[in-house]
């Protein structure tokens, strides 16, 4: 009965260390769709770090429904990969990046994003690859922060998504994107399509490191497809 009794302590103590770790440090999250390629794809698997921006309710398991803001909080800076609540649907976790900050004004134009006047600079780099829509021709395109921060951009052709007026954001709220500009749902759409101007207390942290990336078959359920990685994207910075 005594070691019934220590077992159960155990793991008691190991599942509370656990919901610690990934309330307060660190938590897990799985790319569920293609909206941030060709940087991050489907069945990668990140860490996202929670103290990046401080703790709101968004950062404890199931949104509980405690008073709103920040402990500790940080805003994010441009360019940031972002996980948060969805503010439409607080309990679907979505991945962006960060594009605007609460004062900048974002508009978009033949795919070319401006914030507070200024084009952010681009660079073609040549064809690409849409592992979610292979047949689907794509274009990489560099795009590069104010601060020299550079990362890859999908661009499919002309799309809806492409032009969208000048908009200030507002105090609280990011304007965010996602990288696969025209498979991405984000702040260019109102948010019961997409994310809309994102509140800063949904956010439940910064996308850190690309963990391992499973390729597509593989789950949790299904031991024998564990082994099934993609060799090239183990420990990744995410950028």
């Amino acid at each position: 009965m005594d070691e019934i009794v220590e077992t159960v302590r155990t793991m008691a103590a190991a599942l509370a260390a656990a919901v610690l770790i990934q309330t307060v440090a660190f938590q897990p999250f799985t790319i569920p769709s293609a909206s941030m390629e060709p940087g991050l794809i489907v069945g990668d698997y990140l860490v996202v770090s929670k103290f990046a921006y401080g703790w709101s309710r968004a950062s404890l398991p199931f949104n509980p429904p405690l008073p709103s803001g920040r402990l500790f909080e940080h805003l994010p800076k441009r360019g940031d990969v972002v996980v948060f609540r969805r503010p439409s649907n607080p309990q679907e976790t979505w991945i962006k990046r960060v594009i605007g900050l609460p004062g900048d004004t974002v508009s978009v134009s033949d795919g070319v994003v401006t914030v507070n006047g200024q084009a952010l600079p681009q660079r073609a780099l040549g064809p690409g690859l849409d592992l979610d829509q292979p047949g689907r021709p794509v274009e990489q395109v560099e795009e590069r922060q104010a601060d020299g921060r550079a990362y890859v951009t999908f661009d499919g052709g002309p799309e809806a998504g492409d032009d969208r007026p000048v908009q200030v954001v507002p105090p609280g709220q990011l304007f965010v994107m996602g990288d696969n500009r025209d498979n991405s749902l984000d702040s260019r759409w109102s948010g019961d399509i997409g994310v809309g101007l994102l509140p800063v207390s949904n956010l439940i942290g910064r996308a850190e490191v690309v963990v391992a990336s499973w390729k597509p078959g593989a789950a949790l359920w299904k031991p024998w497809t564990w082994i099934n990685l993609r060799p090239g994207r183990l420990v990744r910075r995410i950028r």
